[in-house]
């Protein structure tokens, strides 16, 4: 399982072979197509939060050895894809390394799947692989509801199924322009409070700031299902 070996970074044999070992430059240059806003001080900052722990030279330089490849590939990827908070993703990698079998928070996807580079769909693709037609799709560019674009990832395919499901029950995506404007006045909320940091024009700050966006988020999204789930409540009574 790749989650496991990803795990075990410090006891697998593959540490002991140099020549599978890479610089960060050679690190970026693989996971940079997938992962474009990958830096060297992001890479510093995981190493500071103990998320990845690369070998060192005698002079100091980091090594990154396949297992730290998938590791870092797995935490890349669940801050991307389920948006969870760094401390999250660190307490279910201890778990794993101490030889536990935890489950994601909040019912996410297993690891493996996670370690998959998302697809590119064409707007046929697209409507195909969610069950929607042509007007579905238009209408949801223009709600604001999904991007326009030539190619489509995997999260445009998650919103326009769900969109394929509300239209079922009567919601069309005219009645959701509401959810875009929600979503500015959360990313308003979130720059607010990172302009102390975002001020800095350091790298380290920089990082630093798009971590504490995604752990801000992470928290505005507990809030607002909790809302939901109490509205929910109601109606059942």
């Amino acid at each position: 399982m790749a989650a496991r070996s990803a795990a075990q970074s410090k006891t697998g044999p593959s540490r002991s072979a140099a020549p599978s070992l890479l610089s960060i430059g050679q690190v970026l240059a693989k996971l940079n197509p997938e992962f474009p806003d990958l830096t060297p001080s992001k890479l510093r900052f995981l190493e500071e939060r103990q998320l990845i722990t690369p070998a060192r030279t005698e002079a100091g330089y980091r090594k990154f050895s396949p297992v730290d490849m998938d590791r870092l590939k797995f935490v890349l990827s669940m801050q991307r894809d389920h948006y969870l908070p760094l401390k999250v993703i660190k307490g279910y990698l201890d778990d794993l390394d101490a030889g536990r079998q935890p489950e994601l928070p909040g019912g996410a996807v297993q690891a493996p799947s996670m370690l998959s580079s998302e697809r590119k769909l064409t707007r046929e693709e697209l409507i195909r692989e969610a069950g929607a037609n042509a007007m579905l799709l238009n209408d949801a560019v223009s709600a604001s509801l999904i991007v326009p674009a030539d190619v489509f990832g995997d999260d445009s395919l998650s919103v326009l199924r769900s969109l394929v499901e509300l239209q079922r029950c009567g919601i069309e995506p005219r009645h959701l322009r509401g959810f875009r404007v929600a979503a500015e006045r959360e990313l308003g909320l979130i720059e607010n409070a990172l302009m102390p940091i975002a001020r800095r024009k350091d790298a380290s700050s920089r990082a630093k700031a798009a971590e504490m966006a995604r752990e801000i988020a992470s928290q505005l999204e507990i809030v607002r299902s909790s809302l939901i789930r109490s509205a929910l409540t109601k109606l059942d009574s």
